[in-house]
């Protein structure tokens, strides 16, 4: 069982999983997806063809090579390019309190969006979105707003072959599919981190991917 110290976010993680969850079940729009070892959630057009177009050119504005916290871009484990976007622009905004509000959760927990581009052959191997409390990085993350609880992540285009969220834990993998927002409790029930959220952004074959990114901490983030 995790101690206080490995698990420090817990009570949050475990109030806020089941605030969400309440709401999600509720909600007549959002569809769970049918696994007992992971909460995973999808809306169907929670976007429109004219948000989702003017995100992608926005995301081609301002995407770099990704970044991980404790891997580099040269060792291939997250291919990708992408950029937080700006968090002042009026579009942006009233995008982020959409979902904010679709999650009933305040907005101040919630990190930047971030824009994500997928070429061919590029890609995100399977990885957990939590953090890792015994890593270097996680002193500095746990002051900037603790654990991450929820993410949100909507596909704003078609694929022409590839691409897909693949769970390998659970074992489906779910299709871009054009206004689509999937969210997912990164914890248990309980409040421990699980670890059968791991997921994997498969390679793209043929045209490109693009997605945005939102997560969600215990706490305040900056």
């Amino acid at each position: 069982m995790a101690s206080a110290e490995t698990n420090p976010d817990q009570d949050a993680l475990r109030r806020m999983g089941a605030a969400v969850r309440k709401r999600l079940l509720a909600d007549p729009l959002a569809y769970r997806v049918e696994t007992d070892i992971a909460e995973i959630f999808a809306i169907g057009d929670f976007l429109t063809p004219a948000e989702c177009a003017r995100l992608v050119e926005m995301i081609d504005e301002t995407a770099q090579p990704s970044k991980l916290f404790d891997t580099p871009y040269s060792d291939g484990f997250r291919t990708s390019y992408s950029g937080d976007l700006d968090p002042h622009d009026r579009f942006v905004q009233s995008i982020s309190r959409r979902i904010d509000d679709f999650m009933g959760i305040r907005a101040e927990c919630g990190e930047s969006i971030q824009g994500q581009r997928y070429l061919p052959g590029q890609e995100f191997k399977a990885h957990n979105d939590w953090f890792y409390t015994g890593t270097p990085y996680w002193p500095t993350e746990r002051k900037r707003g603790g654990q991450r609880s929820w993410t949100a992540m909507a596909f704003l285009n078609d694929v022409e072959e590839g691409g897909d969220t693949h769970f390998t834990e659970v074992g489906i993998s779910i299709a871009p599919k054009p206004g689509v927002l999937l969210v997912w409790n990164n914890a248990t029930p309980e409040g421990t981190m699980n670890e059968r959220t791991m997921h994997a952004g498969t390679p793209v074959v043929r045209g490109a991917k693009y997605i945005i990114t939102k997560w969600y901490r215990t706490r305040k983030w900056s």
